[in-house]
């Protein structure tokens, strides 16, 4: 774990989105990571919090998904708040808001109205169910999400229950990476076009674009629809995790034949005595093989015998032990700041890396900061 930011030494930083303004509509989940990718990444991304105690009811100053970002406290429900929000959103370039669809609306800083006077603003939506569809307007969370698109049906083994991935594949990869790639997509057209747009981010929609591989191999029937039975999804035996002595886990991944060998004959077994990889009627004994001999020493020792190599092995670590772990710790890959281990902004830039500048924004620290350097004198008569 590295103390430092990521940037090089000596080097002034203002990251690839310096100068970026973008106001995000507080909610939880896939919208306060998103607009955190941003941020660290150099945007200037200001926070309209409402008041009132946080949805999830933790305490914001350990919320690191509001890391890089500025608080402005508006109430909505107020004559002023949506003015205040619409006020920013002239300012702005991009506006990401995670209302249930028409609530926006409803409340009077839907892309209409905020695009009346910014007609170049870019207006991402993260919802789970879209804007439109059956659904659009039913509750839901990352489970049911990643369960509609098929991706929850590929995980866990074959006699099991489906193993959900806690909110990572669904919220973050489905939702928060598709609202950011869409985004900072429309930002380009409205800086060559001067039209904004309307950015439409559905995690079912994310979760099913990363099937996009499986479905072509659906297609070719190299994949079975059915749970760890593939190359990928644990079926497969020198793709998976096993129990060591200890109860801990080990992580294999030797799917080429050289780093198969490599893995066969680190962990003592004689691969001219095993039996065809190739044929999935052999996985079975292969499974059983690697299952005793994984569960005859540590994690710790197992770890150290496939250290350096090319066997595709590795220890499955909790996150406070993926902080310590001395390839993370040299790169810098988490870092302490502001009184908290966190994993410092990816991915690397050569020139104009990100930062780990502000703490997690307390709501409404910011309000009169922001409202002079953005010019917003609304956001004074809502804060008064």
């Amino acid at each position: 774990m590295s103390p430092h930011s990521t940037e090089p030494p000596g080097r002034a930083v203002a990251g690839p989105l310096d100068g970026v303004r973008v106001v995000e509509l507080a909610g939880i989940g896939p919208g306060p990571f998103a607009s955190m990718l941003l941020a660290d990444l150099g945007a200037d991304v200001v926070r309209v919090d409402r008041p009132g105690p946080s949805p999830l009811a933790g305490d914001p100053a350990y919320d690191v998904t509001n890391r890089n970002k500025r608080s402005v406290l508006v109430d909505l429900k107020s004559p002023e708040g949506p003015a205040s929000v619409r006020a920013l959103a002239a300012r702005a370039e991009i506006l990401m808001e995670g209302c249930r669809p028409g609530v926006a609306e409803r409340l009077g800083v839907g892309p209409e109205a905020c695009m009346a006077a910014n007609p170049a603003l870019v207006y991402g939506r993260m919802t789970g169910w879209g804007q439109r569809g059956p659904l659009a307007a039913r509750a839901g969370h990352d489970i049911g999400y990643i369960a509609t698109s098929g991706a929850l049906s590929m995980t866990g083994t074959p006699d099991g229950p489906p193993a959900f991935p806690a909110n990572l594949l669904g919220d973050y990869a489905g939702g928060s990476l598709y609202l950011t790639t869409g985004v900072l997509a429309a930002l380009l057209t409205a800086r060559a076009t001067g039209r904004g747009q309307v950015v439409d981010a559905a995690i079912v929609d994310g979760a099913a674009h990363l099937t996009t591989m499986f479905w072509g191999m659906l297609a070719e029937g190299t994949w079975r629809d059915i749970r760890g039975s593939n190359l990928l999804d644990g079926g497969c035996p020198y793709y998976g995790v096993y129990e060591t002595a200890d109860g801990r886990w080990m992580a294999v991944g030797a799917l080429e034949p050289q780093f198969y060998a490599v893995f066969v004959s680190l962990l003592g077994l004689d691969g001219n005595q095993l039996p065809d990889r190739s044929d999935p009627g052999n996985w079975p004994a292969l499974r059983a093989a690697f299952t005793t001999r994984f569960r005859s020493a540590t994690r710790e020792e197992w770890t150290a015998v496939f250290e350096g190599s090319d066997a595709c092995v590795a220890p499955v670590l909790s996150l406070r032990e993926a902080a310590g772990h001395h390839h993370l710790a040299g790169r810098g890959t988490y870092s302490e700041a502001h009184g908290i281990t966190q994993p410092a902004p990816a991915p690397r830039f050569s020139e104009t890396p990100g930062t780990l500048r502000l703490p997690p924004a307390l709501p409404g620290t910011h309000t009169l900061d922001v409202a002079r350097d953005w010019d917003v004198p609304e956001l004074l008569k809502d804060h008064c």
